[in-house]
């Protein structure tokens, strides 16, 4: 078992030979528990609807308005593309939101007062996911949470809602894929991938700006989940043939982070 990462937008644009990558592995009974975003799509939505949205720091502003259409856009049209594409491939997948089962449980992030309705995870109903894993099926995440109360509906990063599953299944392994080969730094002038990288070097690369925008939050979720039996964070290109077999085995491929 593995955690997968993934943006809605990314996903849709992946080959078809990625899903049945997916397939071979589900059949060798290593299952991803996917998460994904959608921030293209629910951008795209809130601008036909007339609703403004803004960022900071790489984190959607969110209002009551905004989040009605981040749920829409994540659970119902993003989630359910996702399991089709992966049950084309002959796999088998069950797609849920955090607010399913009490799955994501979160609290306000520490700048609620900027962002709105973000949420930081507090806790992951692991076992929930155990038992969809049990079942021969993958999980397929919208990370929508829900505050303790069961009532207040947050908006959370995908990364850091990946980062926070990983973290509380115990997973040796979490795979970020997106539409670039890894973490980018230029050396004597030229953008070249990073194949190795630890905490305190990402955190060194934040504060120069050589990491920045979008990435931050993903690197941020990476150092957030190794911890525990999480010994590495992998970010590669989706693109790429037969991407996750190839990092299952070790091959050199996108960015690891470690410790």
């Amino acid at each position: 078992m593995f955690v997968m990462k993934c943006g809605g937008s990314t996903l849709a644009a992946l080959p078809d030979s990625f899903f049945e990558d997916m397939k071979r592995l589900q059949d060798e009974q290593i299952i991803p528990v996917i998460v994904h975003g959608g921030g293209p799509a629910i951008s795209d939505t809130l601008s036909k609807l007339g609703i403004e949205t803004e960022f900071v720091n790489g984190l959607r502003k969110t209002n009551e308005a905004v989040l009605d259409v981040v749920e829409m856009v994540l659970s119902g049209q993003i989630n359910k593309e996702i399991v089709r594409k992966i049950q084309l491939s002959g796999a088998r997948a069950i797609g849920i939101s955090g607010v399913d089962g009490h799955l994501i449980q979160a609290e306000p992030v520490a700048n609620a007062h900027e962002v709105g309705l973000v949420g930081d995870v507090t806790h992951v109903n692991a076992e929930l996911l155990q038992g969809i894993i049990k079942l021969g099926y993958m999980p397929v995440i919208a990370p929508v949470g829900l505050g303790a109360d069961g009532g207040q509906r947050y908006n959370i990063n995908a990364d850091t809602a990946a980062g926070a599953v990983a973290s509380h299944l115990g997973v040796e392994r979490m795979i970020v894929v997106t539409d670039v080969p890894g973490i980018m730094k230029t050396i004597n002038g030229e953008k070249k991938v990073l194949p190795l990288v630890t905490v305190e070097e990402i955190n060194e690369m934040i504060t120069s700006g050589d990491i920045y925008g979008g990435m931050i939050p993903k690197v941020r979720a990476a150092i957030q989940c190794i911890q525990g039996k999480v010994s590495e964070v992998v970010i590669v290109n989706g693109a790429e043939p037969e991407v996750l077999s190839r990092v299952i085995k070790g091959a050199a491929i996108g960015t690891r982070i470690v410790r």
